[in-house]
């Protein structure tokens, strides 16, 4: 035995440590490894092994498993470790089982018996290593073997255990929802627990149940309001304190619970307002934690229902971001701004230059991240300038995959927000030219749709420019060296189709290049495919014009290579073509009609064009058809013909499927005879009809003239299926109208944001520096310009276009000039640049500040009847759960917070006090108006300093004036 190390370990031990630490290679450390594994397989099997060597042979062992080597040799031994009385020996079997096995070994059933007893254990740690265990090892299987021990464990003395406890039915919950679905209750009450580690462990079981059912947590969102209140205020111990923020952690997660729960729901919104607001304005921007507090918060207010001062707070968070130096703040800024916009594109006006300076940083995420938010931003003003970058973008990179996502995003705008067709297009030339193959087959087959079809307004003249104009394109992109398959396709459908349309090009010019392409990618079957259909339309409508067709050496020689192909498809192309070409006008006309790519096709499915020749058959004596459901079970195709009754044999084979065994029902009368000479269906199988007739009174018969049995549903309640949303639904309101802009969602908000935080620059410093002019001019193409002087309400709805890629051109023309003898229109103000292509629905009401009416908030006859209520019904104050913490040096426990009886419990004692709307108390309530109306009192001022400090809100001046603090 070699000497001792300085924690009790031996000097092989430690030596074996430091030259794994101390290896040039892998190679080298998997020697030492392999040699390390050779010397425990000796040593692990002799007998009488001293615990303590034993233990350390279990920690070589955790060591080779951990730089990826086999110790499956030693996993018994670790087992055995598990049920040694020893604590250490115990803990470390126990955690070297955690590692070495997963849940589906076979040994786990070895474990089982030993985690039920120690869960048992009077030693808190023991019941701690077991609970450990448990999180890891315990599979859906062996879930009920365990369950009632970890539940009973839920109230245990020790803090560390009830959270141990929660954190295993958490992991029970999601193995198996069903088996722990009777007990998630359990979390419910896990949030009123005295120790502030056990309240934060349940926040993540019950984050998980939320987002899958929002509704049936809604009572909740006061409970997580207050504890949030008390974190933030940092009303616990100073021990949860990170970085100099009050529980961090916890806030982020309660931040992430409250987003999903103001969703779409207003009145829960309308409690978060306050306590997210006042996180934002205090939070610390040094740290990275405080930076993350930040962030949630803004995504937090981006998802529940939107608030114009909480959105302004928002903003001059995401400006905090933006003019920071870190590339990491910046892509949060950017990111933050993206979800902002989706609420309020005027939000992102302030941070016009903040943007560019990002889209023109070298970082590669920040910019990549940049485009993401100018995709969200885009708009029919915008759209050229943003595709444009994107594909200068596109042309800078190698990523593949980076650059299969910006292409897909460029037509994606190019095909929502192209102001002309022709810039469409070009665009899509772009597009294909520089990022090749990677664009999807669907981009090649839009484009080819949009030139046939053209601007769908009925305009030729329109169109014909259009077509002429993507032939002269393509015969000049066509020289390029490099050109992906997708777009030659397209570039030899249009020349097929269009190349000779204006007459500007004649056929054999057009057939040459056609010919050219084919020769240029002669190992590309679906090239050639186009290319051969190309010619077959060129020469089709030469002939149907009574113009001579004149084949080049070049294209005849093409097509005779064509008919020795190998692929059936082009020697069929080929031989369609040498048909067609000998064909006479009139013939060719019918068979390949110009421009009739757009024409519907009719498809007969009754195929009513062979009804004369079935009834001919049939007076023949041909055999009537039998549709495809009746020849099956209820009638079979023998009933059908005229069989040979006489002369069939009994032992013959049969085909039809095995009949099903016949219940016992009473008799039925016989069935008369028919004539031989009629067609006699088999009857259908006794069970199914005489069953149908035994169950016929009780079921109601669709239709008078039809047999079919339906069940009748009406008023049955369904059981399966995804419950839809209901547009009742009490979180609704009128003001909570949604409208979808690029794809978003973006929900209507009061459009008198304040003006102050649109003049704030995202940078001091900027004011004082030259903005460069190329700078200037990018923000207005993006953004409309640096600064705008006056706010004009949106625009009117555009009317829809029958096709998307081309402009609305009625739109200019309505907003023109009247005539003289109408009545002259207030002058329009300029369209809003930041319009998302949507209108904002302006309200001409005056927006109501929930802050400013916070007195009508609480009902007078609820604060009379708590006056006189007894002190059960009052809800524990939430404000002193953790107040004296700092006096006593204890945690303090805190109350339940679900154990009240009554919902509506005035949680703010005092405010019930409060005078009604026409300034007349209740009670012995003295009237707030008149103690306002007065001048400064003494006692009135400390009155209402500890009013306000009991609601949460720190007085900033020595005579503190309630609503003052709480509007800001």
């Amino acid at each position: 035995m070699g000497s001792q190390g300085g924690f009790g370990q031996s000097k092989e031990f430690l030596d074996l440590i430091k030259s794994i630490g101390e290896a040039r290679s892998k190679a080298e450390e998997d020697r030492i490894v392999i040699n390390e594994i050779e010397i425990l397989k000796k040593r692990i099997i002799e007998p009488d092994i001293p615990k303590r060597k034993m233990k350390e042979y279990i920690m070589r062992l955790v060591y080779v498993e951990m730089l990826g080597h086999d110790a499956s040799f030693g996993y018994i031994h670790a087992v055995k470790m598990t049920h040694d009385d020893n604590l250490h020996l115990k803990r470390t079997g126990y955690l070297a089982v955690t590692l070495f096995l997963n849940e589906d070994h076979d040994l786990i059933i070895l474990i089982v018996n030993t985690i039920q007893k120690d869960l048992k254990s009077d030693n808190y740690l023991v019941v701690c290593a077991a609970l450990n265990a448990v999180c890891k090892l315990i599979n859906e299987e062996t879930i009920p073997a365990v369950l009632p021990q970890v539940v009973d464990l839920l109230g245990h003395s020790k803090e560390a255990v009830r959270k141990k406890a929660v954190m295993a039915l958490h992991r029970f919950h999601q193995k198996s929802p069903s088996s722990v679905s009777h007990l998630v209750s359990n979390f419910r009450k896990r949030l009123c627990d005295n120790d502030p580690g056990v309240m934060g462990s349940t926040l993540c079981p019950l984050y998980d149940l939320i987002s899958e059912d929002v509704n049936s947590y809604k009572d909740l969102v006061v409970s997580f309001v207050s504890i949030l209140k008390q974190v933030a205020e940092r009303r616990l111990p100073k021990s949860y304190d990170y970085h100099q923020m009050p529980a961090p952690f916890i806030q982020i997660k309660l931040l992430k619970i409250l987003a999903l729960l103001g969703s779409g729901d207003k009145k829960a919104s309308e409690q978060m307002y306050t306590i997210v607001g006042d996180i934002m304005r205090k939070s610390d921007s040094s740290s990275n934690i405080g930076n993350a507090i930040l962030y949630e918060c803004i995504c937090c207010v981006s998802s529940i229902h939107p608030n114009p001062k909480v959105l302004e707070t928002a903003a001059e968070a995401v400006a905090k971001f933006l003019k920071n130096d870190s590339h990491n703040l910046k892509y949060l800024g950017i990111d933050a701004l993206g979800r902002l916009i989706k609420i309020s594109s005027e939000i992102a006006e302030q941070h016009q230059l903040a943007v560019i300076d990002c889209l023109e940083d070298p970082d590669d995420t920040l910019k990549r991240k940049t485009f993401e938010l100018l995709y969200k931003m885009t708009k029919p003003s915008n759209v050229e300038v943003i595709v444009d970058r994107m594909i200068d973008y596109m042309m800078s990179i190698n990523d593949n995959h980076s650059k299969t996502e910006i292409a897909s995003r460029c037509v994606e705008l190019a095909e929502q927000f192209a102001p002309s067709n022709q810039w469409f297009i070009q665009t899509m030339n772009k597009v294909f030219e520089h990022a090749g193959d990677l664009v999807n087959l669907k981009v090649a087959h839009n484009l080819m749709r949009l030139i046939a079809e053209g601007f769908g307004e009925e305009d030729d003249t329109a169109d014909s420019q259009l077509r002429s104009s993507a032939v002269e394109s393509y015969l000049r992109i066509m020289g390029e060296p490099k050109l992906p398959s997708a777009f030659l396709q397209v570039i030899c459908w249009v020349l097929g189709e269009y190349g000779t349309a204006d007459g500007k090009y004649s056929a054999s010019y057009i057939t040459g290049k056609i010919s050219d392409i084919a020769e240029a990618h002669s190992t590309d079957d679906m090239v050639k495919a186009y290319a051969v259909s190309a010619l077959m339309k060129v020469y089709s409508f030469e002939i149907a014009a009574g113009r001579k067709v004149d084949v080049l050496p070049e294209c005849q020689s093409f097509i005779e290579e064509l008919l020795a192909s190998n692929s059936t498809d082009l020697q069929q192309r080929a031989y369609e073509l040498q048909s067609v070409i000998g064909l006479d006008a009139r013939a060719v006309e019918n068979i390949i009609p110009m421009d009739a790519s757009c024409e519907d096709v009719v498809v007969d499915r009754e195929l009513s064009f062979l009804n004369g020749y079935v009834e001919e058959s049939m007076n023949k004596g041909a055999q009537p058809y039998i549709p495809e459901s009746e020849r099956s079970g209820a009638l079979s195709i023998s009933s059908f013909r005229v069989e040979e009754q006489h002369g069939s044999s009994g032992h013959s084979l049969r085909f039809e499927a095995y009949e099903l065994p016949k219940p016992s029902v009473p008799s039925r009368p016989p069935v008369p005879p028919v004539s031989s000479t009629e067609l006699v269906p088999v009857p259908e199988p006794t069970y199914h009809r005489e069953f149908h007739e035994a169950v016929a009174p009780k079921f109601s018969v669709s239709g008078t003239g039809s047999s079919e049995i339906k069940l009748r549903l009406d008023g049955v309640q369904k059981k399966w299926g995804k419950q839809t949303y209901s547009s009742s639904s009490p979180s609704t309101s009128d003001s909570d109208t949604y409208k979808t802009q690029n794809g978003a969602t973006q929900r209507d908000v009061p459009s008198n944001l304040s003006s102050k935080t649109r003049d704030v620059s995202y940078d001091s410093r900027r004011q004082q520096e030259e903005i460069n002019p190329e700078k200037q001019k990018l923000a207005a193409s993006l953004f409309g310009g640096v600064s705008k002087t006056e706010k004009r309400p949106a625009a009117g709805h555009k009317a829809s276009r029958p096709n998307s890629h081309t402009v609305d051109k009625s739109h200019a023309e309505k907003s023109g000039p009247s005539d003289g003898g109408a009545v002259k229109a207030s002058p329009q103000p300029p369209p809003d640049l930041l319009d998302m292509g949507e209108p904002t629905s302006i309200s001409n009401a005056t927006f109501v500040d929930p802050f400013k009416q916070l007195e009508g908030l609480l009902d007078l006859n609820e604060g009379t009847a708590a006056l006189g209520s007894s002190s059960a019904t009052k809800a524990p104050d939430f404000m002193s759960l953790y107040g004296d913490t700092s006096l006593s040096g204890q945690n303090m426990g805190t109350a339940d917070l679900l154990s009240t009886g009554s919902g509506d419990a005035n949680l703010i004692p005092g405010i019930s006090h409060a005078p009604d709307k026409n300034g007349h108390g209740t009670g012995g309530a003295v009237t707030l108006s008149a103690q306002l109306s007065k001048g400064p009192n003494t006692k009135e001022a400390l009155e209402k300093d500890a009013l306000v400090r009991q609601m949460g809100v720190n007085p900033t001046s020595q005579n503190p004036n309630l609503f003052k603090d709480l509007l800001g």
